[in-house]
């Protein structure tokens, strides 16, 4: 098992160097590479212990994860397995050795195909199930299909035929949701719909789909357009995973050119340093992994590098807070890093997802 202290050797290393986008690529080694994946692997078809989200109209519907969710049963949540299988296309799209190749296309064929999707597609329809896993599972569907979308691949176009399906009914779950959405949800949990709308916003411009891609421009502008000072300083929340100011800021980049993006920034979060400083953002502390709650914290870190990453990516290349945004990035991508150790499940079935979002450079790599 390799440890946090490896991890925190690897992570340190490349906050330390001079040119940091250049050294959290250098971190990301081979054997990274495979532990993330292998953590990936091994909860995909892990059916317990599982947290689900159902609610029952009768006896019938009491069933076992893998009855309820074909496709989607393992890594303890629906959401995590879901991201779970984006892992593994995303490192499979990069490149693996050929045995790494040949066990994560054997998982990917068990999970993505006709039969499973269908099941998952049946149990989205069945009554009472409108507002299941939205928007944060719905994203990380999302995601996977984008995923699957970009990638020039036999493979993925056979997974992404079989995915197809599932992905046009969430697209209708995010366009009866939005207009009667009246405000934003600013947490730093599942129910975010900065983040919500990110991921979707991204699947809508890879998959061509104007309509909702109009309608999540709209709402982000209409909910965050004229938002200021967000108050940073108060975060993180206890059981936080996701930023909301940094994430309402990686949403924004997204729905306004760099000029109006700069300034708004200025008015957002006006007390970004302009002297390359790293300790205006100090990353989350978690004193008990095996804490499925307190361990959030750990994914606090790694979405945080990737939005302060990308935010300063989005700025112009002679903006001053840009050498503050990527220090603090490389000082949260060190403490996030260095948590993937999948010592305990409580942070094992989903924290290396976000740590291949992070050193993949996903956030960097959107559709405009």
């Amino acid at each position: 098992m390799l440890s946090r202290t490896f991890f925190a050797i690897i992570a340190n290393f490349a906050f330390l160097c001079s040119n940091i986008a250049e050294a959290q690529s250098e971190a990301v080694s081979q054997d990274q590479e495979r532990h993330f994946l292998q953590l990936a692997l091994d909860c995909v078809d892990r059916e317990y212990p599982n947290k689900i989200s159902h609610v029952l109209q009768s006896d019938t519907d009491a069933l076992t994860p893998r009855a309820l969710h074909p496709a989607f049963y393992g890594c303890f949540d629906w959401h995590s397995a879901v991201h779970g299988h984006w892992l593994i296309v995303r490192l499979l799209r990069g490149g693996l050795d050929a045995e790494a190749e040949v066990a994560a296309t054997t998982a990917l064929d068990a999970h993505l195909n006709t039969a499973a999707i269908a099941g998952e597609v049946a149990y989205f329809q069945a009554e009472g199930r409108a507002s299941f896993e939205r928007p944060y599972g719905l994203a990380w569907l999302l995601q996977l299909g984008a995923e699957l979308r970009e990638w020039d691949d036999p493979r993925a176009r056979r997974w992404s035929q079989a995915l197809a399906p599932l992905e046009a009914v969430i697209a209708d779950r995010y366009r009866s949701w939005l207009p009667n959405l009246a405000y934003p949800v600013r947490i730093g949990t599942h129910n975010q719909s900065a983040f919500g709308f990110a991921l979707a916003l991204d699947w809508a411009r890879t998959a061509g789909d104007a309509e909702l891609e109009g309608m999540l421009v709209d709402a982000s502008l209409r909910f965050h357009r004229e938002d200021r000072a967000c108050p940073i300083r108060y975060e993180p929340s206890g059981e936080d995973f996701l930023s909301p100011c940094l994430m309402e800021a990686d949403l924004m980049r997204r729905v306004l050119d760099q000029a109006d993006f700069a300034a708004w920034l200025t008015g957002f979060l006006p007390d970004i340093p302009h002297d390359g400083s790293a300790d205006w953002l100090e990353p989350g502390v978690v004193l008990d992994a095996s804490d499925g709650k307190l361990v959030h914290l750990d994914g606090v870190n790694l979405s945080r590098a990737w939005n302060l990453e990308a935010i300063a990516d989005s700025l112009p290349a002679d903006d001053p807070r840009r050498d503050s945004l990527m220090a603090a990035s490389a000082r949260h991508a060190a403490s996030g890093i260095a948590s993937v150790t999948g010592d305990d499940y409580a942070g094992g079935h989903w924290l290396a997802s976000f740590a291949t979002y992070l050193v993949t450079g996903r956030a960097l790599d959107i559709p405009r």
